[in-house]
């Protein structure tokens, strides 16, 4: 029984080590930022490395905590993400006065998303999304002494609270509907009445609350750009994607015998999520809140793939997860290193960033060319598999305005390349000088956004777990 505990919960049980490891440091001994800032990156590297091993599939706690092959792997992108986020905002966390109070709270954040995944109950999935959630609010006010990074934790604190309420109220609606919470019984108890209906639309207002689905979307820029840059590719990749997996699991398995109910709202909300996003990211000049409207309308396409109801909807969401996090990563990487050098965060001052920077400049093209789905980068295919899972359903209207929109998004996303490599700037970002692990950060997401699209292995490797 001991065995089985420690390897099904092997990933969880390596996260509170190390959150523990760090409170002891903290307390107890008065070293640097330099030194400790190498050490909390090996042990994060461990943790990716644990990610891969020793995986199997079993429950616990009376069915409250489940895992498999798939769930592991989803938990191996996101430990892949915080590992990148310690190399790229490395500069940052060495001058911050609280580098371990920041990587305790984002490790007790990801450590709810694995249990959020994990979740075998709506209340064990409501105590983990409030434990992914809380700490996150403090990040976001972690430059104490900036109005904005305040102004963003209240929103954040403000909107989670909100969606909570609703999400609780969700689930006591579903509770008096079906007399369970546990993900295993509820499917045979619906039969698409008026009050389950009802349920099934607060629970899923809330993941898009936490999705920033249009329209509960306007908090998500303010607090982007509010929030320092490691905080906000945080929110962007990680959050997001952590949601994203459960929100497969509560439609595909939770609320399968609804599918005819949900289609339709996935599908409404994927057209004005990815239509709004695209418009709002057009006119934006910060680039912080230029990627969080550019995030809004990927989670549009991830609701595309999301509404076939079918393994291979799974795997497209699953990989297009993987693909984002180092895309979107790259990009919140440069926007970083040129933040925190120079404090310079609008698109008109990349003009002429190539004539000085042209390695970032090659990262922050990567990234964009990944992420407006050009070819032959990861992201061509991550959105490719999405709109064929989508078509499965044969609504050529719903595939044909997710197409019009990826040719919108071709726009805003090589307006910012042309500011990098054309426009002319008398006065260019003066050279950014990278740490060896920022440059080894950004190596690692290129590589990611070719090689995830190249090596057709890791999409059938994807593809064989949800079977």
């Amino acid at each position: 029984m001991l065995n089985e505990f420690l390897i099904l919960m092997k990933s969880e049980l390596v996260l509170c080590c190390i959150i523990f490891l760090l409170l002891f440091i903290k307390v107890g001994t008065d070293m640097t930022n330099e030194r400790m800032l190498p050490l909390v990156q090996v042990l994060l590297l461990v943790n990716v490395v644990a990610s891969f091993i020793f995986n199997q599939e079993g429950t616990l706690f009376g069915g409250l905590f489940t895992t498999n092959l798939l769930m592991a792997f989803q938990k191996s992108i996101l430990s892949i993400g915080i590992y990148l986020i310690s190399l790229l905002f490395a500069d940052w966390l060495k001058k911050s006065e609280h580098m371990p109070e920041f990587f305790m709270l984002m490790l007790s954040a990801v450590l709810g998303m694995f249990f959020m995944i994990s979740s075998g109950s709506l209340l064990m999935f409501f105590l983990a999304l409030e434990l992914s959630t809380i700490p996150v609010a403090a990040m976001a006010n972690f430059d104490l002494e900036k109005k904005l990074s305040s102004e963003a934790a209240m929103k954040m604190i403000l909107s989670s609270a909100f969606s909570s309420g609703i999400l609780l109220f969700g689930i006591s609606l579903i509770y008096g509907a079906t007399g369970t919470i546990n993900f295993a019984e509820i499917p045979a108890l619906l039969d698409g009445s008026p009050l389950q209906i009802l349920a099934f639309v607060f629970l899923f207002t809330a993941f898009a609350f936490k999705l920033s689905i249009v329209p509960f979307h306007l908090w998500t820029a303010d607090v982007y750009e509010g929030s320092p840059v490691a905080v906000t590719s945080f929110l962007s990749v990680i959050s997001k994607g952590s949601i994203a997996f459960i929100l497969l699991t509560t439609l595909y398995k939770v609320f399968a015998p609804m599918q005819e109910i949900w289609y339709n709202m996935v599908m409404l909300l994927s057209v004005i999520t990815m239509i709004f996003g695209n418009l709002f990211a057009l006119r934006q000049q910060n680039i912080k809140r230029f990627l969080a409207f550019s995030s809004i309308a990927q989670v549009g396409f991830i609701l595309v793939g999301l509404s076939s109801n079918s393994s291979q909807g799974t795997a497209s969401v699953v990989y297009f997860i993987l693909i984002y996090i180092f895309s979107n990563l790259a990009a919140f990487g440069v926007a970083g290193a040129i933040s925190q050098q120079t404090g310079k965060e609008r698109i008109d001052d990349l003009k002429g960033l190539y004539q000085t920077n042209p390695f970032i400049s090659w990262v922050l093209a990567l990234a964009l060319f990944s992420l407006a789905g050009i070819p032959p980068t990861a992201g061509f295919f991550g959105k490719l598999f999405l709109i064929t899972a989508g078509a499965s359903k044969g609504n050529y209207f719903f595939i044909t305005v997710a197409a019009l929109n990826l040719i919108v998004s071709l726009y805003y996303y090589l307006r910012i390349i042309r500011a990098v490599f054309m426009d002319k700037n008398d006065q260019p970002i003066e050279k950014i000088i990278l740490l060896p692990s920022v440059k080894l950060g950004m190596l690692i997401c290129g590589a990611g956004i070719i090689l995830t699209g190249l090596l057709s292995w890791v999409y059938d490797y994807i593809t064989s777990l949800t079977m």
